[in-house]
């Protein structure tokens, strides 16, 4: 079973690396950079990524982290219902789900850990099931068009 909050693999993964002597980097690894991710159906998977890093001889690991916030929530919650031009049941079943997502404000939803090694990031990457849903809902309220642009910068 899967935590709703990965905090505490969180403190076991910083307390892991320092273990094994490596320091961490507060940093994201982005879909733009030439990555490889790590694939282990053992829960403690992350574990034998460090010991890769170490042995691939990474000075450091990036460490990135998402916490639900309430503002992510009241955005995503605005632009669904903007979007709900009809009283569509799956338009509402995507609001009701939006706003069952404020149980979850504040909790750690999804880790990346990261290292480089001849020109390619190795990527380990685990969420839980609210943070895969309301990734799926960011990206349907961003493929219907609802990303808000601010062309203030535009010129005349």
């Amino acid at each position: 079973m899967q935590p709703d909050n990965l905090i505490s693999l969180k403190d076991d993964m910083v307390a892991f690396i320092a273990g094994h002597g490596m320091r961490r980097l507060n940093g994201y690894v982005t879909e733009e950079v030439p990555t490889v991710i790590f694939e282990e159906e053992n829960p403690d998977g992350w574990k034998d990524f460090v010991e890769h890093a170490k042995a691939a001889g990474a000075p450091f690991v990036t460490m990135s982290e998402v916490v639900l916030e309430k503002s992510d929530i009241a955005i995503l919650l605005d632009q669904l219902r903007e979007q709900s031009f009809s009283g569509d049941s799956e338009d509402n079943a995507e609001i009701d789900d939006a706003e069952y997502l404020v149980n979850h404000v504040g909790k750690v939803g999804y880790l990346q850990l990261g290292f480089a090694h001849q020109g390619v990031m190795f990527i380990f990457e685990t969420a839980t099931d609210w943070y895969d849903r309301f990734q799926t809902l960011i990206e349907t309220v961003t493929d219907l068009g609802g990303i808000v642009v601010d062309d203030g910068d535009t010129e005349d």
